[in-house]
């Protein structure tokens, strides 16, 4: 794939208009607290995967409306005093598969907190989380236009009000420095994670990596690419409703929510990525105004920069943290 998006100084320099709501605040807090409402009711079930230097858990907590979410929760072995911790978020079709899946962030010392992700994990992870209430079982996609005609009722409202509960679960343990939280994910995971690092104020760390869901107005229709060819369909179909659906997308933007992130912030991006444009990265990294860094993959597509990058975040964290 040859370089197709706007060359390393235009990014550097590119901090489009946002179309932010006026009520994007009441919003979400109103939707907060309303789950808030429900007991988190964190439930942690120890099990045994034969992974003999960690201790795993399967986990249960509320999400949105109160609705079971799944995960897995995993430190390593015998170790009991509060280790700093990080909550990942799965990417776009990906559910929480098993635990050997998930190796890398407890194996580093971390107490670890993977979540599912509702109404997916069919497609290249299996998941264990139906979309409540109408038990949807997990599905193929797509998402991208599920109740899209309306903030209320669109799927990421559910999905990233179950994120920032995930986070809530982690610290509602007593092995967990609680001050001491990072949250993470790649692609759908690193959209997940830049808008938890603006619902959650007081997290600490946020590494979004070649994050999706940002910059919709410019990226729908910039890609032909999926997921993001979803929308282009459903308006190729519905073409009065362009005005309602982009309307309904700033609300989950992750241009909206960049500049209400107050974590010290990793972001990684691929200049040759299709999939989630450098220039949509760029464009909320831009809005940024909390220390922040980011690292550039120059000729790599989709994939980022891979376990590279997954090393560089353990760096980064054990720098802050140091142990």
């Amino acid at each position: 794939m040859a370089y197709f998006d706007m060359s390393r100084e235009e990014l550097a320099a590119y901090r489009p208009e946002r179309s932010e709501p006026p009520n994007f605040d009441v919003f979400w807090q109103a939707t907060l607290d309303e789950a808030r409402s429900y007991p988190l009711d964190a439930r942690f079930v120890p099990v045994d995967y034969g992974l003999r230097t960690l201790d795993v858990f399967d986990v249960t907590f509320a999400g949105y409306g109160g609705q079971p979410v799944k995960g897995w929760y995993m430190r390593p072995a015998g170790v009991t005093e509060p280790l700093p911790g990080v909550v990942e978020y799965i990417g776009y079709g990906g559910g929480r598969g098993f635990p050997a899946n998930w190796l890398y962030w407890p194996s580093a010392g971390f107490a670890y907190l993977v979540m599912d992700t509702r109404g997916q994990g069919s497609v290249w992870l299996h998941g264990d989380t139906p979309d409540l209430p109408d038990g949807a079982n997990p599905a193929v996609p797509g998402y991208m236009t599920q109740g899209i005609l309306s903030p209320q009722t669109y799927y990421y409202r559910r999905l990233y009000t179950d994120a920032v509960r995930a986070v809530e679960a982690i610290r509602s343990r007593d092995d967990v420095d609680r001050q001491r939280v990072a949250v993470t994910g790649i692609s759908q995971g690193g959209g997940v994670t830049l808008a938890v690092g603006a619902l959650v104020p007081d997290v600490a760390v946020a590494m979004p990596d070649v994050p999706f869901l940002c910059h919709f107005r410019r990226t729908v229709g910039h890609t032909d690419d999926h997921p993001y060819e979803e929308i282009v369909r459903y308006l190729a179909t519905h073409r009065d409703h362009a005005a309602q659906v982009f309307g309904t997308l700033d609300y989950f933007d992750g241009l909206n929510f960049a500049p209400r992130i107050q974590a010290r912030t990793l972001v990684s991006t691929a200049l040759m990525d299709t999939i989630c444009p450098p220039s949509s990265v760029y464009a909320a990294y831009n809005h940024m105004t909390c220390q922040r860094d980011i690292r550039v993959y120059g000729f790599n597509g989709h994939e980022g920069g891979g376990i590279h990058h997954a090393v560089e975040k353990v760096r980064f964290l054990n720098t802050i943290w140091p142990r």
